[in-house]
């Protein structure tokens, strides 16, 4: 605080603008939305505390860093575009602000771009990793570090075992991973669990088909291949029986309807429905839970298998976990004492033998839960309600997101519900429900899953293939089939975070695989980019002080350098923003956005070949740019690339999308390329194609 102190006295400033529950060391927003709303409040006599939540940010440029809807200021008998123009001209003189400017019912503030450049650029560049974060957000008391940070549980990707882990996994895991990400750099205890779908009939399935189809030597080879190949094979027997069994039924009706005797038919349906698969499958799982040796024990190895190969796909995606759990964890007498408390407080009730949870008198919606078979097996529901009881003595969590597909909206909010009643509001209201849409056109079942593995293999070979396109530039890449793979997982993490999280997308390899628009590939270039000017320039000026937060920035003056500013100043706010909307799409459309305005920038502010000041100045705004930029694309999951090899065409492509022939960025001008032959000398393209490539260099 005394360093933001003495930087803003040398900017004409005495003191540091702090309203309630702001943070003006982490946030650049919070120190101008003080400053306006301290100003306000005396040329106007409104409490500062009514006008601060008023000051938004602008859908346009043009409006101003700040804007101001006037009747959100509840002054009652006041002609509102009057009291704008009143409110505007009463404003005094900022060291921080230009003059405000009015539209309609609307006050739009400008930041000053120099005192906002000597802010931002140094802020950025001595916060590093955690600029943007607010790790006090997560404290138990902010007024107090000493009591601690508060606890979440965030539980996702949770896939069923001996099944390959698929594209319709991806987006519960991308998404419970940014989630931890989040409130990690919020400054909250996050525990990652994954709760696997490890029990249940399915298993049963699962058994008797590798009684069937398995083979021990495939199974060593490769074991989540082998288990899925036999689960879709004895999965095809059962549908085919159930559809058989469908037709006896309607052949009964038929014969009965008519008069006629359908006892053969009926013993024939009976035989199935005893001996088919699906009975044979539900006997086994009975052996499961009654502890049987041997069904326990092939159910054990099938875990052990899929969970190591588990591990090395989450490698792969930058993802870790604290705890892996699943059903098969819970605890019986965990389960058998919240049957007994549902009991006790009339929550359930008998239903022909099977035990039920009546929600309709809570809301029609809920329906009616099934909570134990009428064989006196458990389902989801039980399972889930004892584990929440254990994660809250286990962790006592203050909240515990379940990250789980909008197929199971209804299954949540009777779990939540169902706590509720039993008394355990206190466990209720901490628990939310993250949902998604499904990634559609696949099914297990059927055998049409596309494999997250083979999705990452395929997408990081094309990468390495566009990387070849450039021997020279491919042979200063480290290890560059690592590089490939993670380019290629960028494009399927950034393409699957595009859309809102609800938003059901069909499974499309050439989308993932597509350099169009904005891509995770293009956004790794973006970043890689800003290291390649950082080794050039070091080149260039070995002198280069480690501490560029030193440098004259008064320099940097260009519309180009302060639009760029403009961006990384609104970072920490929208970080806070991204925090309430839980959506990875909130981050990344704000890096793709940032990305744009460094694409229009390099032309007009070369760094390597400028005067030393120039040059320091333009390098410490490029640096805080990257830092900015590595950090919001860490929150999301993916790592950053320091070296990128791109298609000379692929970049020519997606920059005339972006900046069409007759726009500032110089595009198709004749003059510009004998100027950087020298960066494009070991590039075998025609002239055409050096004049369309915008100045930008080979990274």
């Amino acid at each position: 605080m005394d360093d933001l102190a003495a930087s803003l006295k040398a900017l004409g400033l005495d003191g540091v603008p702090q309203q309630p529950n702001t943070y003006p060391t982490l946030n650049p927003f919070d120190i101008y939305r003080s400053h306006i709303a301290d100003l306000l409040s005396k040329s106007s006599g409104i409490d500062a505390k009514i006008i601060y939540p008023t000051l938004a940010w602008t859908a346009k440029p043009e409006n101003g860093d700040l804007q101001l809807a006037v009747p959100a200021l509840r002054q009652k008998g006041k002609n509102m575009a009057e009291f704008a123009k009143e409110l505007a001209e009463k404003f005094p003189e900022s060291p921080l602000v230009q003059p405000p400017m009015v539209n309609g019912t609307w006050v739009g503030f400008f930041f000053k771009p120099a005192p906002l450049t000597q802010l931002v650029i140094p802020a950025i560049l001595k916060s590093g990793a955690s600029y943007g974060f607010n790790p006090s957000l997560g404290l138990r008391d902010p007024a107090n570090p000493a009591a601690g940070k508060k606890k979440m549980i965030v539980e996702f990707s949770s896939p069923n075992i001996a099944k390959p882990f698929h594209a319709g996994h991806l987006r519960s895991t991308i998404i419970g991973g940014f989630l931890a990400n989040l409130y990690e750099a919020a400054g909250w205890e996050v525990v990652r669990m994954n709760y696997l779908g490890d029990w249940g009939k399915q298993y049963g399935v699962l058994a008797l088909g590798f009684d069937k189809f398995g083979s021990e030597e495939e199974l060593l080879q490769n074991p989540i291949g082998h288990l899925y190949d036999v689960y879709v094979k004895i999965s095809k027997i059962s549908k085919d029986e159930a559809d058989l069994l469908k037709e006896k039924k309607e052949q009964i009706a038929k014969m009965k309807a008519n008069g006629e005797d359908a006892s053969a038919v009926e013993a024939e349906s009976a035989k199935i429905q005893e001996e088919g698969i699906d009975e044979q499958a539900r006997k086994y799982f009975k052996r499961m839970v009654d502890g049987e040796p041997v069904a326990l024990g092939i159910w054990k190895r099938f875990r052990d298998l899929s969970i190591e190969k588990y591990k090395q796909t989450y490698a792969r995606l930058n993802i870790r976990y604290d705890d892996y759990s699943g059903e098969s964890q819970v605890k019986d007498e965990s389960m058998d004492a919240a049957a007994r408390i549902m009991e006790e407080k009339k929550v359930s009730e008998d239903s022909e033998g099977a035990v039920i949870v009546d929600l309709t008198k809570y809301s029609k919606k809920l329906g009616k839960a099934i909570v134990k078979k009428k064989d006196g097996t458990s389902l989801y529901l039980t399972r889930d309600i004892g584990a929440a009881f254990e994660r809250m003595d286990k962790y006592n969590f203050d909240k515990m997101i379940y990250v789980v597909a909008s197929q199971q909206d209804l299954h949540l909010a009777q779990l939540f519900k169902i706590m509720e009643a039993m008394g355990r509001k206190d466990v209720a209201d901490r628990c939310q429900h993250i949902n998604f849409g499904m990634v559609l056109g696949m099914s297990t079942r059927k055998g049409t899953a596309k494999f997250l593995d083979d999705i990452l293999r395929d997408v990081g070979d094309k990468m390495h293939e566009v990387m070849r396109t450039n021997e020279s530039k491919y042979q200063q890449v480290v290890d560059p089939e690592a590089t490939a793979d993670i380019l290629g997982i960028s494009a399927v993490m950034v393409q699957d975070m595009k859309g809102k999280r609800i938003n059901n997308y069909p499974f499309d390899m050439d989308r993932m695989t597509s350099f169009e628009g904005d891509t995770g590939p293009y956004l790794q270039y973006a970043h890689a980019r800003l290291c390649s000017i950082y080794r050039k320039a070091a080149e260039a000026a070995p002198e280069i002080p480690d501490d560029l937060s030193t440098v004259d920035l008064s320099i940097l003056t260009e519309t180009h350098a302060v639009d760029l500013v403009r961006q990384l100043a609104l970072w920490p706010d929208l970080f806070l923003n991204a925090v309430k909307t839980q959506e990875p799409t909130t981050v990344l459309t704000y890096l793709f956005k940032m990305a744009h305005a460094l694409s229009s920038s390099y032309d007009h502010l070369q760094v390597v070949g400028s005067e030393k000041p120039v040059m320091l100045a333009r390098l410490a705004l490029y640096a805080a740019a990257r830092q900015t930029l590595s950090n919001g694309m860490k929150l999301l999951g993916l790592n950053p690339v320091e070296r990128y090899v791109l298609s000379f065409l692929l970049i020519m492509r997606r920059e005339q999308a972006l900046f069409p022939v007759g726009s500032d960025t110089g595009l198709g001008s004749g003059d510009w390329w004998p100027d950087h032959a020298d960066e494009l000398q070991d590039v075998n393209v025609s002239s055409y194609h050096i004049r369309a490539y915008l100045g930008w260099d080979m990274i």
